[in-house]
């Protein structure tokens, strides 16, 4: 199942790996759809609005576990790529080891605080008990988060996309009727939504991280690999730690903008919370293909052929893009069907909200498409200064705009703070990239490990960067 991204025509590389990892995301979304699809029929747009609520503040755990996915799969996919097997496997344990560490740390610290932070974003009264109860289940199960996307990401960086798309397909399938289960037929309310996921995804890590280590054993090595290296933990917190910045300043300035929509009164909160959903499904579906542009551009950076990284992110936009026009096409044009999925207890206000938002962010859908296959390779050549720069510029202008914006247009300008943070961030992202290209993606010299290429590789690929 691994497969090698240095061989074979660029763009149908790409689209092969990348496919199933889009697939991977669209299921991986329906963990959180599910919650809110089931909490608003069955239960209520104040249900719907709850799950919501604390869905912001989830995402800074998510941010987590998505840097940690981000780090071991672009240092694994480079020694990957330089057939580094021993190093491999030790970047592998050191990442499980110290992320459980400090996943369990985490999680402590945000059941401990959970009332703190849903205060601290002014959660309307009527839905502060259902928001507490929801994010104290949700985030009991974050270590099962965690170790899945670690594992999800080994599986990619040994391009092997179709695994992961296999466990998440049955996961979050399951995930929807043990939801409805819990709530339809046990009535066990919001709190039902959250035990779901939390058992599917229990499950679902424990499956993954097995089929991972029996992979790891099937790779060659010479001598033992060691369990835990400094040096492997320096070399994953290069690009795990930027990730996870970078994700943790997007959640907390979300939830700026989730304490402004908040002022707005429920039925704000839960159009808002709606429409989120869907339109997360589409930037994260679009987020894949950009985590595969990574993968594909450390494992040919690290196997010293710079050129098919260009070749290929021509393919990753065409991709991408065709995704982008064909979520605005449904939004634009099946905006109320989609958010009314969500909220069928007749509420128009949130209804109304909901679509507006829609409306607005995607015919966007493109321009963010471009910057994060921009980023993607970005991030295979470890250049996360700039990933980050264009990234939290995006993250600065949207929480200013939005702030802005509300004070004459209401929720309206706030929902116009996505389009004008995505446009200008885009730019930066593709300025970034083509200062890299005309480098020729000269990849720091730290990020390779240059003793896992052969020697005469390294030196024809450091010779032609003179």
């Amino acid at each position: 199942m691994n497969k090698d991204l240095t061989v074979g025509k660029p763009a149908s590389v790409l689209w092969k790996y990348s496919l199933p990892l889009f697939g991977s995301i669209i299921f991986q979304q329906l963990y959180n759809i599910a919650d809110s699809f089931v909490a608003g029929r069955w239960i209520g747009t104040s249900a719907l609005a709850a799950v919501g609520n604390s869905y912001e503040i989830t995402l800074i755990y998510i941010a987590f576990a998505f840097g940690c996915n981000i780090g071991t799969s672009v240092v694994v996919a480079r020694h990957f790529g330089s057939k580094n097997y021993n190093r491999l496997k030790t970047a592998v344990t050191t990442s499980l080891i110290a992320s459980a560490a400090i996943g369990l740390a985490l999680t402590g610290l945000g059941l401990i605080g959970a009332d703190f932070l849903l205060k601290l974003i002014q959660t309307p009264a009527e839905i502060f008990g259902d928001s507490l109860e929801y994010l104290l289940i949700y985030l009991g199960g974050f270590l099962f988060l965690l170790i899945y996307n670690i594992a999800t990401g080994i599986f990619s960086a040994l391009g092997d996309s179709r695994t992961p798309f296999y466990f998440l397909a049955v996961s979050s399938v399951t995930n929807v009727f043990v939801d409805i289960l819990f709530v339809a037929q046990l009535n066990m309310g919001v709190a039902g939504v959250a035990w779901a996921t939390f058992l599917c995804q229990g499950v679902a890590a424990a499956a993954a991280l097995s089929v991972v280590l029996k992979r790891l054993k099937s790779l060659p090595e010479s001598g033992k690999a060691p369990l835990f290296s400094t040096d492997c933990l320096s070399e994953l917190t290069r690009i795990a730690v930027p990730s996870i910045l970078q994700q943790g300043f997007i959640s907390v300035g979300n939830i700026m903008i989730q304490s402004m929509i908040n002022g707005f009164g429920m039925a704000a909160v839960g159009g808002y919370s709606a429409a989120v959903k869907l339109n997360n499904m589409t930037i994260t579906s679009i987020t894949a293909i950009g985590n595969g542009m990574s993968n594909y551009t450390a494992q040919n950076a690290g196997a010293g052929i710079p050129e098919r990284i260009e070749a290929g992110l021509s393919a990753g936009i065409k991709l991408a893009g065709l995704i982008a026009l064909v979520f605005a096409g449904l939004y634009l044009a099946a905006g109320p069907a989609f958010v009314g999925l969500f909220i069928t207890d007749g509420n128009q206000a949130a209804l109304s909200a909901g679509v507006m938002f829609l409306r607005i962010v995607s015919p966007f859908y493109l321009v963010i498409a471009v910057k994060l296959i921009a980023d993607g390779v970005l991030r295979g050549v470890n250049r996360m200064k700039l990933f980050m720069t264009a990234t939290l510029t995006d993250l600065v202008i949207r929480v200013v705009c939005a702030g802005l914006f509300s004070t004459g247009l209401g929720l309206t300008g706030i929902w116009l703070s996505w389009p004008v943070g995505w446009l200008i961030a885009a730019s930066m992202s593709v300025f970034f990239y083509r200062t890299v290209k005309r480098q020729r993606f000269d990849i720091p010299q730290e990020a390779i490990q240059p003793e896992g290429m052969a020697e005469e590789t390294a030196a024809e690929w450091i010779e032609s960067q003179a």
